[in-house]
């Protein structure tokens, strides 16, 4: 059911946690399945330093989180809001039709904590 990439992104989630005083976050939730994504990102010189990411969900969910988590690591914001919940989908191998809507909520969550960011520090787009 679930790529091997996926399977070990579930097992061996990467950036898992809370930040302390982070630059900016950003919650998703979908109420129809329950899925609860939250981001939290450090920025230094226009790039994510720092990533972190606390999930409440299914295997996807928190696949899709940790695969998010480090194609954004390292990344200017503009680059990391560009990432779409197709990349996330293709760079895990795929998700079963019924979770592609998890990896729209791993993108929507990093650019929630981007957009959060920007409003803080007068640098929106």
């Amino acid at each position: 059911m679930y790529s091997p990439v996926v399977m070990e992104h579930f097992n061996n989630p990467r950036n898992a946690g809370v930040m302390e005083d982070p630059d900016g976050v950003g919650e998703v939730g979908n109420p129809a399945c329950g899925d609860m994504m939250t981001f939290f990102i450090k920025v230094k010189d226009d790039r994510i330093v720092d990533i972190k990411f606390q999930t409440f969900g299914c295997v996807a969910a928190i696949a899709v989180s940790s695969m998010v988590s480090e194609m954004a690591k390292g990344k200017t914001l503009d680059e990391a809001a560009r990432i779409t919940n197709k990349d996330v989908a293709e760079v895990l191998g795929g998700l079963p039709k019924n979770k592609l809507h998890c990896s729209n909520l791993g993108a929507d969550a990093l650019a929630r904590a981007i957009a959060d960011y920007r409003r803080k520090h007068g640098t929106a787009h």
